[in-house]
């Protein structure tokens, strides 16, 4: 079992598609390229076309009409023989449905006690009986609908691998991500030049090199931030009186330049 605490932790993630070089765009690019170059993610994949006789005969009509789903027997199969390439006892299979609940990083941070299995769906889905007797969540990415499921595993994948410690090179960035800590966006950002000309120009608090009134100032963005774009990810946050004060003075302030 893996443990979120434990700075040697390896994540084990299988990946059940019929389309597995479509993870070629992760495994060989970015953050996740990294956790695999430093052992610290595997990826592993099972294609259910192996497990038919002919390749092509992989999905079948729906009894009553309506489309053709995966059949059964290579899903289960595939999921069977894919759990063979991990010795943790503590795999959770997870089908990515626009059926299943929207996930967001509470949800994200609970994957890295487990390894787990992402199975992607194509066409109209796949058959009930494999999700009543093998699948242990449903989780989607948002309530739209996606050819298959590889562009969702691929989005947990990258979510997964952010939080494996070890991964990214600083390991403080992700913690001032959006919706890592106190679960509001994150304040915005510049960088140089600090003057573009006919632009405004950078905050001068930023390039001051006072480090309280910069992550003050930080804060009182993130809040404001936050009220403006995503007011309903305040509305579950219980405030202290610190961010009361800052965000009251972010609203007259806005208001004000209003």
């Amino acid at each position: 079992m893996n443990n979120y605490l434990n700075i040697t932790i390896m994540m084990w993630i299988g990946i059940i598609s019929l389309f597995p070089k479509m993870f070629d765009a992760i495994k060989n690019y970015g953050i996740t390229r990294q956790g695999i170059k430093k052992k610290l993610l595997q990826l592993d994949f099972c294609n259910p076309r192996d497990y038919v006789n002919n390749k092509y005969k992989i999905d079948a009509p729906i009894y009553g009409g309506g489309g053709i789903i995966l059949k059964p027997e290579p899903l289960m199969k595939a999921i069977k023989e894919i759990k063979k390439k991990t010795k943790s006892k503590n795999i959770k299979v997870i089908y990515l449905s626009p059926q299943g609940k929207n996930i967001n990083i509470k949800y994200i941070k609970t994957l890295l006690k487990y390894d787990f299995i992402l199975i992607c769906g194509r066409y109209k889905g796949i058959d009930e009986r494999v999700i009543q007797y093998f699948i242990d969540e449903e989780i989607s990415i948002g309530d739209y609908i996606l050819s298959g499921g590889e562009l969702p595993a691929m989005i947990v994948i990258d979510a997964v691998s952010r939080l494996i410690p070890g991964v990214l090179n600083n390991i403080a960035s992700n913690k001032t991500d959006s919706f890592y800590n106190n679960g509001l966006l994150d304040c915005p950002h510049y960088t140089r030049p600090a003057i573009i000309t006919n632009y405004s120009h950078v905050p001068d608090i930023l390039l001051s090199g006072n480090h309280k009134k910069i992550n003050d100032w930080k804060l009182q963005n993130s809040l404001g931030y936050t009220w403006l774009k995503r007011p309903d990810l305040l509305n579950k946050k219980k405030l202290n009186e610190k961010e009361k004060h800052l965000l009251k003075i972010f609203k007259k302030n806005f208001f004000n330049i209003k």
